[in-house]
């Protein structure tokens, strides 16, 4: 649905309430003194047959009496009647609705529709967008309105809350009113029938009034949308979440509440990750978190010092940091001794400095400055202990004097934590007013801490350059061992059945044979070698270890026959309806040194396939037991993915002679993650166990179970993969063959080269001015992007030296709504002339024509004559603006014929 029509939403000039009410126990009456207390300056239109007027304001008895089209309705009136209240207000050309009634589930009588399908039915109909149902409503507080039934106002702020829980809204506003923190936007979800958390993101990510999105999230329908939206969104913005049903029980009754699927907790986990927003545990989390987040300057680091006027809590608020992961500043002998001269001969000589009980504000303030000058803390935690000698108020107001004064305490993070109740309160409140965090103990004030290091931790993630890994074409006919299977209604394939496949991607498994029989077993064995291992083939039974369905180490016929028996017997009392196919048969994996890891792949209801590390056992719960990542992986992600496992102890480092190496491992799951993205039919992937032997990962048992699908890989993954099907080839005037493919992440060190190849000419024309080299970050802006949302051509030279490979580049982005996408273009300045431009904006014409967006547009400078030559070549309006110096150019995509394809 369109982000243009939420204008209405955010922006409305007028407004009717739909079952507006003279009762105080309505909702159409809270409505009805919220708008008239907030401010809102346009017309508010009661709409209520039994009422001439509604707390003084003239109403109308239905909506056609209406005088004029409202922008934006809010519907108090129960479910049975809003299928009719939508269509009248859609005929009557209103694009927004907010409507407060639940149990939409329903169907009416003589309908064949329940009443949720029948509204948003009519709201796609006439183009009217609907937020909720079972909203508490709408708080813009900059533009005066409180279009909801909220127990009270919010104040003008830079905060964005979504949720979709009516009662934590009513909590978060009152602890924000408490605190004096505002508002740019306060939205009550509800059941998301239409207006969801990604097109609310997509909004809130554009709109200059908001600094942090807070959301609290039940359940997420739309995936895709909801990860590309908060990828791009949080690359500005800080974003916060807070996700009920982290157990089991909990995400049913989720569920329940909003109408949702039940995801797994761990894999909202990675989602929330890989889209860099910061997750947190509770709603007092989230209260510590917006405060630092809200007033906190950019992290540049994680050193964190701590100033107390006394030792023990000091010592607690270490505690937590080790805990949590965090890391203490250390100082130099330089600035260990400018402190000792300014603080008594008592005080601890370390990081935590404490400054003994008696402190006064003067010693807190002379220790500040000499912290913040040497450069060597990143944040700065000041504590305070209620002392007889040292008043809580006075020496907050001291301190905060300090802050505003000194430009290099500024520059710090500076966090505060007055302990106690009664004696500290004023002192936080002081620092509250003054704009500075404030924490009751250190456990919070450190978890605050902890919250910005997390979110810039995930930003960094965001923009890491992975290094390269090989990405070699699949043989097609490897990919048929799935068809043909699931064609015989073979839905299960074991090591055997799946090696040409998993070869074809580079995973090594250990040499399998399969015996239907003792016999073949004891024939097998005697020509392979012992010792072996011996494992039971049923499709019907998913873990072998229920049943002793694996013995190993067998070293003669004897121990073969008699394993091969009593498991034949165990499978046959504990399963007797299951289908024994026969025995799987290994030689034995050298395992001294080794380690044993377990990998699966299993397909979460919301987001998908997710990838699960940890290790094995016959016990493993993947929730638990197991870190986990989104596909598709690069190296750089997958890398993250085990660092993740090791610091949570979900794997462990045994440190042995031939056990984990990182290069191995993410090398292994990059090619894994390869595997699920190219083939929709694995329903589940069981690695167990993966034996880690240095550069060596293997492979030791192997369940694939499959699924008749249509999907594209596409659709079934949160994240858009890299569109291998978009690779061509094409060919320059002078005969070299060039490859045009979409960009990658690991294309970062060769597109600094080729933009930095460019002629101070070439680059004034393509940056509209003097640009100096790319930094990482922009650079990484460029190669690292959302194929979802917008497309990088590049064209390259696969014979070429590295450096050198990239001969150029085109690029464009599409609006929310996929109705324009603006290009930039730019080739090598040494090879323009040779047709690479046409090839690449012929190629990116194509693209954008096949996703049904309206127009393709760019712009140039005025100088740069060629671009608008070639545009108007290739079927562009092109219109020069001399007064502006600009080159404007535009194409009709879908009223063209196809841009011809120069493929090889």
């Amino acid at each position: 649905m369109s982000q243009r029509k939420l204008h209405d939403l955010f922006s409305p000039k007028s407004i009717a309430v739909i079952g507006a009410s003279n009762r105080a126990s309505r909702p159409g009456n809270v409505v009805m003194k919220n708008l008239m207390s907030a401010g809102f300056n346009g017309p508010v239109m009661p709409v209520s047959p039994k009422y001439k007027a509604v707390l003084g304001v003239l109403a109308y008895p239905s909506i056609e009496k209406l005088p004029q089209r409202p922008d934006l309705a809010i519907i108090c009136v129960n479910a049975s009647r809003l299928p009719e209240v939508v269509e009248k207000l859609g005929q009557f050309g209103c694009k927004a609705a907010i409507i407060t009634a639940g149990g939409l589930d329903i169907t009416l009588e003589g309908q064949e529709q329940s009443v949720a399908e029948q509204v948003l039915a009519f709201g796609q109909r006439y183009g009217m967008r609907i937020l909720g149902p079972n909203s508490l409503g709408l708080m813009l507080p900059n533009i005066g309105l409180n279009a909801s039934f909220a127990h009270a106002n919010s104040q003008p702020g830079k905060i964005a809350f979504v949720s979709q829980s009516a009662a934590v809204c009513t909590t978060v506003l009152d602890w924000a009113n408490n605190k004096g923190i505002g508002f740019s936007s306060f939205i009550s979800l509800g059941d998301a029938l239409d207006i969801d958390f990604g097109e609310l993101l997509d909004f809130l990510a554009r709109d200059a009034k908001t600094q942090v999105i807070m959301l609290y999230i039940d359940s997420v329908k739309d995936t895709q949308r909801f990860m590309s939206a908060a990828r791009a969104a949080s690359r500005n913005k800080a974003i916060l979440v807070i996700k009920s049903g982290r157990s089991r029980l909990g995400a049913q009754a989720a569920a329940l509440h909003t109408g949702g699927l039940v995801g797994n907790d761990a894999v909202y986990d990675a989602a929330f990750k890989r889209a860099g927003m910061l997750r947190v545990k509770d709603l007092h989390e989230l209260f510590a978190a917006v405060e630092t987040l809200t007033y906190a300057n950019p992290l540049q680091g994680e050193r964190l010092a701590i100033l107390s006027n006394g030792g023990g809590p000091a010592v607690l608020a270490v505690d937590a940091l080790m805990e949590r992961g965090g890391k203490l500043a250390e100082f130099s002998q330089e600035t260990l001794a400018k402190l000792s001269e300014v603080l008594p001969s008592a005080w601890s000589g370390q990081n935590p400095l404490d400054i003994v009980g008696d402190a006064d504000p003067s010693r807190y303030a002379k220790a500040l400055d000499i912290v913040a000058s040497s450069g060597e803390a990143d944040a700065l935690l000041l504590m305070h202990a209620p002392s007889a000698l040292a008043g809580a108020e006075s020496t907050a107001d001291a301190l905060i004097n300090v802050i505003k004064q000194d430009s290099k305490a500024r520059r710090l993070n500076i966090l505060t934590n007055w302990m106690g109740e009664e004696t500290a309160y004023s002192g936080r409140l002081a620092f509250t007013k003054a704009g500075i965090p404030t924490y009751r103990t250190p456990e919070g004030a450190v978890g605050a801490f902890m919250h910005m290091v997390e979110f810039r931790r995930n930003q960094k993630l965001l923009s890491e350059t992975p290094s390269t890994t090989d990405r070699t074409l699949v043989d097609q006919s490897a990919k048929q061992v799935l068809q043909q299977a699931i064609a015989k209604d073979i839905l299960v394939l074991e090591t055997h059945d799946a090696k040409p496949l998993l070869h074809a991607y580079g995973l090594q498994t250990i040499d399998t044979w399969f015996v239907h029989n003792v016999e073949e077993a004891i024939s097998c064995a005697d020509k392979i070698g012992y010792p072996v291992a011996l494992k039971i083939q049923s499709p019907d039974i998913l873990h072998k270890s229920d049943v002793h369905g694996v013995s190993l180490n067998i070293n003669n016929q004897h121990e073969l026959e008699i394993a091969a028996e009593s498991m034949l017997d165990r499978v046959k009392q504990a399963y007797p309806q299951a289908k024994v196919e026969g025995m799987i048969l290994q030689r034995m994996a050298l395992t001294a040194g080794a380690q044993e890891l377990r990998v699966a792949v299993i397909n979460d209801p919301v987001f998908g396939p997710a990838i699960f590390l940890g290790e094995g056992g016959s016990e493993w719960d993947e929730t638990q037991d197991a870190a986990v990542a989104l596909p598709p992986l690069n190296m750089s992600l997958a890398r993250y993915l085990v660092i993740s496992a090791l610091k949570a102890e979900k794997i462990r480092d045994r440190r042995l002679p031939n056990g984990l190496k990182m290069q191995a491992l993410c090398t292994m799951l990059t090619r894994l993650s390869n595997l699920i993205i190219d083939c929709p039919e694995i329903a589940r992937l069981d690695l167990n166990p993966v034996l880690a032997a240095g550069d060596n990962i293997t492979l030791l048992d192997v369940n694939m179970r499959l699924q008749k699908t249509d999907q594209r890989s596409s659709q079934r993954l949160a994240i858009r993969p890299y569109p291998k099907e978009l690779e061509e080839y094409c060919q320059t005037k002078s005969g070299t063959k060039v490859l045009l493919r979409p960009i990658l992440p690991e294309d970062e060190p060769n597109h600094l080269a080729f933009d930095s190849s460019l002629t101070e000419e070439d680059r004034y024309k393509r940056y509209f001015g003097a640009r100096g080299q790319m930094t990482h970050e922009e650079m990484a802006l460029l190669t690292q992007i959302d194929y979802a949302r917008e497309m990088a051509f590049i064209a390259v030279d696969e014979q070429a030296e590295d450096d050198r490979m990239i001969l150029g580049v085109v690029r464009a982005s599409i609006d929310p709504d996929n109705l324009d996408a603006e290009f930039a273009m730019v080739v090598r300045s040494d090879l323009q002339g040779q047709g690479l431009g046409k090839h690449l904006l012929q190629k990116m014409i194509r693209y954008y024509q096949q996703m049904g967006t309206q127009t393709l547009s760019g712009m140039t400078m005025i100088q740069n004559r060629g671009m608008a030559g070639l545009a108007k070549h290739l079927g562009f309006k092109v219109k020069f603006e001399l007064e502006d110096g600009v080159i404007e150019m535009q194409l009709e995509l879908q009223n063209n014929p196809p841009a011809e394809a120069r493929v090889c």
